[in-house]
């Protein structure tokens, strides 16, 4: 019979070095000369505490108080300090604009707009013809315009905001009339009539969930109406006996009324999506030309931009909009709008949409291409993951996401990761081992799979992906 392992010397609370005389060790000054006396003072301080509540517990071994262990935990505890919390991570959800994971990816020139305006003096409210102060919309006010053919425009924070500026700008203690159908709820419990309560403005719905007619609104309208409005249902769909009043229906009953029609759009494409085999989606140019006399949209969503919230629409109610207090609350800074900037410009030739925009680049990848990638991977993760798991490559169906046409799908490719019978697999584990990644990959479980949906992982990024995969941790 082998011997029994002899048992590890422990050490006392006296054993351990001063905080001083283990800063003045050779071994620490490369820690010292990378992060600063500060913070490895700091970090090594809270190490020693926990070493001697373990030592008073009679649970210290010895071999943690060597120069050696020391430094290792130190340089650990200081890596885990230094790291950032907002990660790069790599998106195979199959959601291309995922609310939790930035939505749009900047293309380069937006990367280096940005860059600009972070590193030197820009005239962010400084006209330079006149050498007097400017108004930071005009720095997209006139792109916006071209593009959409609004007669003006603004820029807020979000759309959420830009939703709450024009109620509390056009709607404070007066009524707005909306369908039943369209009172929305978004993530993060943004629900239409919270946010007109919060406006100020009296919501009168009329219609109901499924049916609303032009008659509805009509007899709706009274003294204290201030608004009609229309709220793209982006984030769900009625389907069966439904009726909705197109923008083309409303605007004549307005325009009879002296009454605005506002439209809250959500997603906000500036192009006809079908050019490019994609669901369709209203236009913000479009909508106007319906008869909207203010439209409001996201920047982060089918835009394809940094998040903001856009309203372009007629001059006089964009001249309120800006007029109101809550408008340099809700305003956007130079780093938005040198974003903004840039991607408004890609739009300007529209032929290259699909090379120079992120967001439709990777929602316009063809099957063909993702397939591909998914035989090159599939070797590769197979060998990552263990011989308790199966990996095969699969079609898929990617989502747009962010609300943007919550029923349609995307035809794609990817990886299905399932345990095999009998082995001791988790796909609980493996995800998590995924998400621990030096950069993260994000997946999904479903119907006892793991989905690696390879729509957004784009091929020069798939060196990078492929080479972490030693560092998986076997689950």
């Amino acid at each position: 019979m082998s011997a029994p392992l002899a048992e590890s010397p422990r050490a006392s609370a006296a054993d351990i070095p001063s905080l001083d005389r283990l800063l003045n060790r050779p071994a620490l000054a490369d820690l010292l000369a990378h992060h600063g006396r500060t913070q490895v003072t700091m970090t090594l301080r809270l190490h020693l505490q926990d070493l001697r509540s373990r030592a008073l517990a009679g649970e210290l071994e010895q071999v943690a108080l060597s120069d050696e262990a020391l430094t290792r935990t130190l340089e650990s505890k200081l890596a885990d300090i230094s790291r950032p919390h907002l990660r790069p991570v790599f998106n195979l959800t199959g959601t291309v604009l995922h609310t939790n994971l930035g939505r749009a990816l900047l293309p380069e020139t937006a990367v280096r707009a940005v860059a600009q305006a972070l590193t030197a003096p820009v005239n962010l409210e400084f006209d330079l013809a006149s050498g007097k102060r400017g108004d930071r919309d005009d720095l997209v006010e006139d792109l916006l315009r071209e593009l959409t053919g609004a007669e003006a425009a603004t820029v807020v924070n979000n759309n959420a905001a830009a939703v709450l500026l024009l109620l509390s700008a056009l709607a404070g203690r007066r009524q707005v009339i909306i369908s039943r159908g369209e009172l929305i709820e978004i993530g993060g419990a943004f629900r239409m009539p919270d946010i007109m309560r919060q406006a100020g403005a009296r919501l009168v719905e009329v219609g109901t969930t499924n049916r609303t007619h032009i008659s509805d609104y009509e007899q709706g309208i009274g003294p204290r109406t201030a608004l009609l409005m229309k709220v793209h249902t982006s984030n769900y769909a009625i389907s069966g006996f439904t009726h909705s009043v197109s923008i083309e229906e409303l605007a004549p009953l307005a325009r009879s009324h002296a009454i605005p029609v506002a439209v809250d759009l959500g997603s906000g494409s500036l192009v006809d999506l079908t050019q490019w085999q994609l669901p369709r989606e209203p236009t913000v140019r479009e909508t106007l030309a319906a008869g909207a006399d203010l439209v409001s949209f996201s920047g982060d969503k089918l835009l394809g931009g940094p998040q903001a919230g856009v309203l372009a629409g007629r001059a006089d109610l964009i001249a309120k909009l800006k007029k109101h207090p809550l408008k340099r609350a809700l305003r956007v800074g130079k780093l938005t709008l040198a974003a903004l900037e840039a991607i408004l410009t890609v739009y300007r030739s529209p032929e290259f949409l699909t090379e120079r925009l992120t967001t439709l680049r990777l929602l316009t990848r063809s099957v063909a291409n993702m397939q591909a990638q998914a035989a090159r991977l599939q070797p590769l993760v197979l060998g990552a993951v263990g011989d308790a798991y199966d990996v095969a490559a699969t079609p898929l169906s990617s989502q747009i996401g962010s609300g943007a046409l919550p029923i349609d799908r995307l035809p794609s490719y990817g990886l299905a990761i399932r345990t095999l019978k009998g082995r001791r697999g988790s796909l609980d584990r493996l995800e998590a081992a995924f998400r621990a990644l030096p950069q993260p990959v994000i997946a999904r479980i479903a119907e006892k799979t793991l989905w690696l949906d390879l729509r957004c992982l784009e091929e020069s990024e798939e060196p990078s992906f492929a080479r972490q995969l030693a560092e998986l941790a076997q689950p």
